[in-house]
């Protein structure tokens, strides 16, 4: 796992379904092989949070050294991590908080299994999890009375993870569509960003 400074690749697109019919998964695709940025926040400058909403204050989250994971059958795999937090202006001039944090590890396998473990300790804890498609789900999240969501996701030897965060007194149920786009268009734009060229994605 080499570093890299991470340019902004992606784009933050939505297919359009039949307007009467479920939201369907997307197919299966093989997985995506991804590299460690020293410049996490870069890979948000692609497109907008949302509608209207602009990036604002970003700071970088990228140590270099490798960490240990605890994983099955006694191995430690190891893994890299970097992660941006960031604040968003949304168009009525409130501010609003967007934080990513990707792993990169040495192999798929033991990306699967911490993915894996965070999605059955949210289900223990009674948090959904709300699944997006087989590799993703998402869960409410609070920040000291802010309404937020969480949208995990595993793709070959990442696993992503992006929240963001209301203003205080904002009301869960007016803000959930924002919120929902906000953190779908990072996963995409973080998720794009890490990956290698010819490799696919299964971001939501």
């Amino acid at each position: 796992m080499g570093g890299r400074g991470g340019g902004a690749r992606g784009r933050a697109g939505a297919g359009a379904g039949a307007p009467a019919a479920p939201r369907a998964p997307p197919p299966p695709r093989p997985p995506g092989t991804h590299s460690w940025t020293s410049r996490p926040c870069d890979l948000l400058t692609g497109a907008a949070p949302a509608e209207g909403f602009t990036l604002g204050s970003t700071t970088d989250s990228a140590p270099s050294d490798a960490r240990e994971d605890i994983g099955e059958n006694g191995a430690r795999p190891l893994y890299q991590q970097t992660g941006c937090l960031a604040d968003l202006k949304a168009p009525d001039g409130t501010f609003w908080k967007l934080s990513t944090t990707a792993s990169v590890y040495e192999d798929t396998e033991p990306a699967r299994h911490a993915y894996r473990v965070k999605e059955d300790l949210d289900r223990a804890h009674g948090r959904g999890p709300e699944k997006v498609h087989d590799a993703a789900y998402a869960i409410p999240a609070d920040d000291q009375g802010r309404p937020g969501r969480t949208l995990l996701l595993w793709n070959g030897d990442l696993v992503l993870t992006v929240s963001a965060y209301a203003p205080h007194g904002s009301m869960e149920h007016d803000v959930q569509k924002d919120l929902e786009r906000i953190v779908g268009n990072a996963a995409r734009l973080t998720e794009d960003g890490l990956r290698d060229h010819d490799a696919s994605s299964v971001a939501p």
